[in-house]
């Protein structure tokens, strides 16, 4: 029996305990937080059940990924960068909204946003390019330029939809480069040209930006619930490109504004960032306990973007820190991954996949906390999703199978002698 479990769970026996740590939160606190869709559907044990079959089935994906040696994954590179920017494109013009983006397209029947696909592809291409033209000392000039036109025909279709997602793509490609060993000097003009980039474009947003209207609440919203168990709107036709920068400019002005005295704030206008707050505060550092939130029946998107507020008022600022050590943990287990591979193409996949699931994982906590504007970004592997839970399970499958097949350095060593 042992000898088959190990058989089963091949691979990195950290990642694979952090692995089922996330899940099991994931279950308490999506259930818990999953009243609004209780009510809604009926079914007391529905959002559980709906959930948990689909960490199920992202833990079947995951196994049979870890089973395919490392090597194989350049082979899906080429056709995963050319089925994403098809995808990106279409779902761009004639993809269905949600909160007013484009962001959603199904194929029968199956709801997904193509940028979760997207995301994988072009890690795997930055790794491919970065492994392909290293030097002695360090990688060669146009792998710069390779990367940036890669990076560049998946990144811009989804900044105009999504931004925080292309904000992430951005920030994680930009420190594959630099552990890459990308000549520091072209880093350095590429982050100077960003950051006026940055600032034409928040000039333009409040230029351009018309007012938003108020967030949504569990009150006023009307739900359709899609596979990432998001509010689905019908989708907006006939806009131009620029209708995202009224949320974007509301959303920086509400961050960055001191927060009006109690007596005249307006729930129903700033729902999120209000009922996230006051879930944290309801913690009283110790928590409520498991399933004894009173937020989540006022909190919109308890259950994906803002669950991390939901953990805190239940669990406190033990539960929350515990949460995110096992992020931390899942880092630095990628990169220890990493150092062991003989070979840079695992090593560079391995650091990407870290550093996404990493960074987006803290994003998302700071955005619960009232330390970061309010983005779509949920919790990975732990927010209420579908397609998305799949693919992180799938993320997570790939740095197992780099940790079980990838060649390390102490059996090169040992080849040679």
């Amino acid at each position: 029996m042992n000898k088959k479990l190990s058989n089963l769970f091949k691979g990195d026996k950290v990642i694979w305990m952090i692995f089922f740590f996330l899940c099991l939160v994931s279950i308490i606190e999506v259930f818990s937080a999953s009243s609004f869709l209780t009510f809604k559907g009926g079914s007391y044990w529905g959002p559980l059940i709906k959930h948990t079959s689909f960490i199920l089935f992202g833990l079947g994906a995951m196994i049979c990924v870890l089973n395919i040696p490392c090597k194989y994954f350049k082979i899906v590179t080429f056709p995963l960068l050319l089925v994403s920017l098809i995808m990106l494109l279409f779902v761009l013009f004639f993809g269905e909204s949600t909160n007013g983006a484009s962001r959603w397209m199904g194929i029968a029947g199956i709801q997904f946003q193509p940028s979760e696909i997207a995301k994988g592809a072009l890690i795997l291409a930055v790794a491919q390019i970065l492994s392909a033209m290293q030097t002695e000392h360090g990688a060669d000039k146009q792998a710069f330029w390779w990367v940036l036109g890669t990076s560049s025909i998946i990144i811009i279709p989804i900044l105009l939809e999504n931004f925080s997602t292309a904000a992430l793509l951005c920030a994680v490609v930009f420190l594959m480069m630099f552990i890459g060993q990308v000549p520091l000097s072209q880093l350095g003009k590429l982050m100077a040209c960003c950051l006026i980039c940055v600032a034409l474009a928040v000039g333009a947003i409040f230029i351009l930006g018309e007012d938003s209207k108020p967030e949504p609440t569990k009150e006023n919203m009307v739900l359709t619930e899609v596979s990432s168990n998001s509010v689905q709107e019908e989708a907006p036709k006939g806009k131009n490109l620029l209708h995202r920068f009224g949320t974007w400019k509301s959303r920086i002005t509400k961050h960055f504004l001191p927060d009006p005295p109690p007596e005249k704030y307006d729930l129903d206008k700033d729902a999120q960032v209000a009922h996230a707050n006051i879930a944290i505060i309801k913690s009283n550092v110790i928590g409520r306990g498991p399933g004894n939130s009173e937020e989540r029946d006022f909190l919109s998107q308890a259950f994906s973007d803002f669950i991390f507020a939901i953990i805190i008022e239940e669990t406190g600022i033990g539960g929350a820190a515990v949460v995110a050590l096992l992020y931390v943990i899942l880092f630095m287990r990628a990169g220890r991954i990493a150092k062991s591979c003989a070979n840079t193409f695992p090593a560079y996949l391995a650091m990407g996949i870290g550093l996404l699931l990493a960074i987006q994982a803290f994003f998302n906590m700071l955005v619960a906390v009232g330390l970061a504007p309010v983005t779509g970004q949920p919790l990975p592997l732990i927010s209420k999703g579908g397609t998305s839970t799949i693919i992180n399970c799938i993320y997570i499958g790939m740095l197992l199978s780099i940790s079980k097949s990838a060649k390390k350095r102490g059996e090169t060593v040992k080849a040679k002698a």
